[in-house]
């Protein structure tokens, strides 16, 4: 399979709302029923989306018109044309000004390992927020 384009493509499609256990290899044999697949990408970092990219236009939005609320790798899939942007909004909880991403309660502070607030909001460590730098080597 050939590299993933980067710019919008009627036949690229977006699969969102995957978790974290989606692999290639399902989405793969998911796809590839509506057509021949170019590329399969799967998001690891975060997890939970992915693009598959097909040969011709008419083969992704069939996908989207059979897939689209399936169930695949064990979620309830939303399936979509790729508009070839990235969407701020995913349906997550919004965002804090100034935050680089968005706070979810089973995150951890990296200072004191409680749930609740990130390290740089942490009252329990002086400077709160400030990672402590291992020295490679």
């Amino acid at each position: 399979m050939s590299k993933m384009s980067r710019y919008p493509s009627d036949c690229k499609v977006y699969v969102g709302d995957l978790g974290n256990s989606a692999t290639k290899q399902e989405l793969e044999d998911a796809f590839s029923y509506y057509g021949p697949l170019k590329n399969v990408w799967v998001a690891r970092n975060p997890p939970g989306f992915a693009f598959v990219e097909f040969e011709d236009a008419r083969d992704a939005e069939d996908a989207v018109r059979g897939l689209d609320g399936r169930t695949l790798c064990g979620r309830r899939a939303r399936v979509e044309i790729s508009n070839g942007k990235r969407s701020r909004d995913r349906g997550g909880p919004p965002r804090r000004a100034g935050s680089s991403r968005s706070f979810h309660p089973e995150d951890r502070c990296y200072d004191c390992g409680e749930r609740g607030h990130f390290a740089r909001d942490c009252s329990k460590h002086k400077g709160g927020g400030t990672r402590k730098r291992r020295r490679c080597g």
